[in-house]
């Protein structure tokens, strides 16, 4: 199983980056998947799901109406596309994916999760 993250980097305040997450060695469409966020010297934090339908999202309050995650069926690839970009949203951004037989389940705690990508680094400067 491999969730390749990718899509980081180091961008102003107000921009926006679009990571992605491509997943091998599993069936896609039996995943919710998730993003997690980890900045130095605090603990991973969620940051948003989508369930295996795709019909479902949740956002953690702090990324409401700036980020938005989706997911490609075709290509086994999970979206996290994030606008209004703050020096707080500075972190290593990971994906994760969760095996459900719930369509509509979503899960943000991140011992729920079965498989975690490596992650990749987000640097939002001032």
């Amino acid at each position: 199983v491999q969730l390749q993250a990718s899509g980081g980097g180091l961008v102003q305040a107000g921009g926006s980056l679009r990571l992605s997450c491509a997943a091998s060695g599993i069936t896609f469409s039996s995943y919710a998947m998730g993003w997690f966020r980890q900045a130095p010297g605090k603990e991973r934090e969620f940051v948003a799901a989508i369930s295996r339908s795709g019909g479902r999202t949740y956002y953690a309050d702090s990324v409401k109406g700036r980020f938005t995650i989706s997911r490609d069926y075709a290509k086994n690839t999970v979206y996290l596309q994030m606008n209004s970009l703050r020096p707080e949203d500075t972190a290593v951004y990971y994906c994760a994916a969760d095996r459900t037989n719930d369509q509509r389940s979503i899960h943000t705690r991140s011992y729920e999760y079965d498989y975690w990508g490596q992650g990749t680094q987000v640097t939002v400067s001032s």
